[in-house]
């Protein structure tokens, strides 16, 4: 055995976890996507490390910042809004695919508050993530152009756009929750549907919201539920993404923002 292959050797997230260790990394885990569910991103650590039968201390030996928790517990659940936009653009009929994404997408929101927020937001030094968000857009882009090359979906409508979508259904969700009526979403998408389609388009008051503008409001947002306010959004809009994003035509909606270090 090399100096180098020495268990003692390797770099501390290398070395594989005690058992007892990886049982209370599991235990958190599984308690963060219950109570993330449940409460949404902005849910008390100290409910996650209560749940999970630990100290509030081993879940910052497990995690040191919040973001960390949230690369861990939310790249799977992201995964089913990108297996919604695969089934979308196998639809036959294109507008049905964008429809169907719409409304899958608010379902989801509406099942899971977690989900719902990260939705809303980015993270910039979430990793795993953002990978799955970054290839998410790029299918959300396949499926709103195929439904707009087929003359069906408004032609003026961008990628930006859907943000407004997800923001929108956040706070209708809330509503619906406290109004006794958690599907009236469903009205509410019903409406933007007819708004969405391309016989019943009008000239629209305002432009777009800009790529850099989605994506610094997401940052805001995300930087605001973790309760990180030491990064300006600016500075944050010009990374990897961001410019990959802007390079794209305005049709991507690669800025669903959030930055996020733990309070």
């Amino acid at each position: 055995m090399t100096t180098a292959d020495r268990p003692g050797d390797l770099p501390r997230s290398a070395r594989p976890l005690r058992r007892d260790a990886q049982r209370n990394r599991d235990a958190i885990l599984t308690a963060a996507r219950q109570v993330f569910c449940d409460h949404g991103l902005e849910a008390p650590l100290e409910e996650i490390a209560r749940r999970a039968g630990v100290g509030i201390g081993t879940l910052y030996r497990r995690f040191p910042s919040r973001v960390e928790l949230l690369d861990a517990v939310l790249a799977d659940t992201v995964q089913a809004h990108v297996e919604v936009a695969e089934q979308a653009l196998a639809a036959d009929d294109p507008w049905d695919g964008f429809a169907f994404y719409l409304e899958e997408t608010c379902r989801l929101q509406a099942a899971d508050r977690g989900l719902g927020d990260a939705m809303g937001m980015r993270f910039s030094r979430a990793a795993a993530v953002e990978a799955v968000k970054n290839r998410l857009f790029e299918l959300v882009a396949q499926v709103v152009d195929r439904a707009q090359q087929s003359g069906q979906l408004r032609a003026d409508l961008t990628l930006e756009d859907l943000a407004l979508v997800t923001w929108a259904n956040s706070r209708i969700l809330q509503a619906g929750r406290a109004a006794g009526v958690p599907d009236v979403w469903r009205r509410h998408l019903g409406l933007l549907l007819d708004g969405f389609r391309a016989d019943r388009a009008h000239p629209l008051p305002q432009p777009p919201l800009s790529p850099r503008q989605v994506h610094r409001a997401m940052l805001t947002l995300g930087r605001r539920s973790a309760g990180d306010t030491h990064e300006h959004p600016a500075t944050a809009s010009s990374s990897p993404a961001t410019t990959a994003t802007t390079q794209r035509s305005r049709t991507s909606p690669k800025n669903e923002g959030s930055r996020d270090r733990d309070p």
